[in-house]
């Protein structure tokens, strides 16, 4: 039987990629996971650059999308990372929360954006009344990037949830001081 698939350590980190460890992969779980296939972690990594640095959907909006996906699919490690990154662009922990319910409990903005991830989630598809919606709200672009967002955190669930990793320590310490209420 293999081992199961746990964070690769600095000790045990692939020389292939030996100049990511420095950077994102090394500093979150979920990426030492993905350390086991090297070449797949160095082709995420420009497309994470965009997800997470340079959406259209801006820092806001994006982490409402992340957040929706993450209560969607169930997956305590990408929703405990997200509250703190919501919180840190400014998302109220009210807000937060209401990703985790029905989106009429949600500000109308974010609404529509849970409703996009919903849709894709749900019928992997935006209709086209939605799509005018999003588009109207974000543009063509963050209707792109909403759509990429959820595709890109989707497959990350997929390893999330198939090989759970430990949050790290000082994202469980950030949580427990900062919102403990809103652990997964």
């Amino acid at each position: 039987m293999n081992a199961p698939f746990t964070p690769i350590s600095d000790a045990d980190w692939p020389k292939e990629i030996l100049e990511m460890r420095g950077g994102f992969a090394g500093q979150l779980n979920v990426y030492r996971l993905m350390a086991h296939h090297p070449a797949l972690l160095r082709a995420w990594s420009e497309l994470r650059e965009h997800i997470v640095k340079d959406t259209a959907l801006g820092k806001v909006r994006a982490e409402i999308v992340i957040l929706r996906l993450a209560h969607r699919l169930g997956c305590a490690y990408e929703w405990d990372q997200h509250v703190l990154r919501g919180l840190k662009v400014g998302l109220s922990k009210k807000q937060i929360a209401s990703m985790r319910g029905p989106r009429a409990g949600m500000d109308e903005e974010a609404a529509l954006l849970a409703a996009g991830v919903d849709a894709l989630v749900d019928e992997t598809q935006l209709s086209a009344p939605l799509m005018a919606k999003l588009e109207a709200l974000v543009g063509r672009h963050g209707v792109l990037d909403l759509m990429a967002t959820t595709g890109m955190y989707l497959t990350l669930g997929f390893i999330l949830k198939s090989a759970p990793p430990p949050l790290e320590d000082g994202v469980a310490a950030e949580l427990a001081e900062l919102a403990p209420e809103l652990r997964f």
